[in-house]
């Protein structure tokens, strides 16, 4: 890999890792809707002025309006508003391992939807340990902070196994930059009258402008800026490698910034959620090249997932969009 792509490496690996920091220190200050708001209006304005230019993609988001707005809500408007409220009594490190067994909830939501890929004795292996993984984290969390943020946590991980079925049956035409700023957009038409129903009476702290400010500039916006260009450098089986690190990313910043707890339950939670991510979304070598997936990356929820590998292709073989649309590589592509 070359020094561009190690560094590009380098940088989506934190920024897809510090979310929860963010997300923790602008709960301080802002109510959730204020949060999302400020985060996906940030990131439409960033990304907008380049989604405008691509005229064919303009096209595609008109043509496929329903599913988008569907894939949005699933994606963005559920989960960004359970984070914000969870992480009024989860720690970020904490929020950060629950949502990363979404690869391992997706095999299960992968099979409830008639799913044809089989599950390998490899995969309900990783199913067993990052189930376990989970329990060791959750468990202790509704002791010490009660069963409805845990339960928010776990939801959002749902929601971020369900969207990418969204996104590989329905949004294979669509290009990336065009769908993210229309997703975005929604979300501000949304989370307008919220917001402004609960706006601060005073002006929040600087330390609370800037976590969400950097949300939606740096972990929404120049996250799929970054992104494409590290799929581009070095291809999407590498770059999606960034799933296996952003978990330690976040217990590494929570405990540094924020003086979080590094307990127990937290590694083994993690590596249990870890080693189960892996063998969950291994895919035994198919007898000839197998067509692509498509997928979301994870820059709309800040949130390093290798769930989709466990999502099946949808595509004809004659539609191949590459890196311009959703296309990816088979093999634990990444949201």
């Amino acid at each position: 890999m070359t020094r561009r792509g190690w560094a590009l490496f380098a940088a989506m690996s934190v920024i897809w890792g510090v979310p929860y920091l963010l997300i923790k220190v602008a709960v301080e200050g802002v109510s959730g809707p204020v949060l999302v708001l400020a985060r996906t209006g940030v990131g439409a304005l960033v990304l907008a002025p380049l989604a405008l230019r691509d005229r064919a993609g303009r096209t595609q988001v008109v043509r496929h309006w329903k599913p988008i707005l569907a894939f949005a809500t699933i994606e963005i408007l559920g989960p960004w508003i359970l984070l914000s409220d969870a992480e009024r009594h989860l720690s970020s490190s904490l929020t950060g391992l629950l949502v990363a067994a979404a690869p391992v909830t997706a095999i299960v939501v992968t099979r409830l939807a008639g799913g044809p890929e089989r599950i390998t004795a490899a995969r309900w292996l990783g199913l067993a340990i990052g189930t376990g993984g989970v329990a060791a984290l959750a468990v202790p969390g509704v002791h010490g902070f009660g069963l409805r943020p845990v339960l928010e946590v776990l939801a959002v991980a749902i929601c971020y196994a369900v969207a990418p079925l969204i996104a590989v049956r329905r949004l294979g035409d669509v290009p990336s930059l065009p769908m993210a700023a229309a997703c975005l957009t929604f979300a501000v038409l949304v989370y307008a009258g919220p917001a402004a129903a609960t706006w601060p009476s005073a002006v929040p702290s600087a330390r609370v402008l800037g976590a969400l400010v950097a949300l939606g500039v740096i972990c929404t916006a120049l996250a799929f800026v970054l992104f494409f260009a590290l799929i581009r450098e070095v291809g999407n089986a590498r770059a999606t490698v960034i799933t296996y690190v952003n978990p330690a990313v976040a217990i590494a910043a929570g405990a540094v910034f924020l003086g979080e707890p590094l307990t127990w339950s937290i590694g083994v939670g993690f590596a249990l959620i870890l080693v189960g991510s892996v063998l969950a979304t291994s895919s035994p070598r198919p007898p000839a090249p197998a067509e692509p997936s498509l997928v979301i990356p994870s820059a709309l929820s800040a949130v390093p997932s290798a769930a989709l590998s466990a999502v099946p292709s949808a595509v004809p073989s004659a539609r191949r969009p590459g890196v311009r649309g959703w296309a990816m590589s088979r093999h634990r592509p990444v949201r």
